[in-house]
């Protein structure tokens, strides 16, 4: 599947995703809004701005993904791998990154208000970070 095939197939509605290899691809701006995109293949994809509200990523690959400015509001990203990903200014809202993998991820700015952030944050950029009333692992650094 290319980046043309899937907007498409989100185009006619299509929502589930579920295991789909889309590494690599340009899907900036997508709206893919309460997807199943547990675990796909989304390693060094595009998905700056794309509006990911209340989808389904848990266990995907999203290492090196480019997040910056996406919606992630309430968002399952329970044991996913974003390693080296950019989440700059993302609106994470109550999403559930329990036992995600962040490590280098790069989340300056990013709105974590009730997230679950119940996870390994070493080598995290949380600079600049809303923290408000979210789940943070009791050595968190909080500085």
């Amino acid at each position: 599947m290319n980046a043309t095939s899937l907007r498409n197939r989100i185009a006619r509605g299509e929502i589930d995703f579920a295991g789909a290899d889309l590494h690599g691809m340009d899907l900036h701006g997508v709206c893919l809004a309460e997807a199943d995109l547990r675990r796909a293949d989304l390693h060094g994809a595009d998905l700056h701005g794309a509006d990911l509200h209340a989808a389904n990523l848990a266990e995907a690959d999203l290492n090196g993904a480019d997040l910056h400015e996406a919606s992630l509001v309430a968002a399952d990203l329970h044991g996913a791998d974003l390693h080296g990903a950019d989440l700059q200014r993302a609106d994470l809202q109550r999403a559930d990154l329990y036992a995600a993998n962040l490590r280098e991820a790069n989340m300056r700015g990013t709105d974590l208000r009730e997230a679950d952030l119940m996870t390994d944050l070493t080598q995290t950029d949380l600079a600049e970070a809303v923290l408000t009333d979210c789940h943070l692992p009791a050595d968190a650094p909080t500085d």
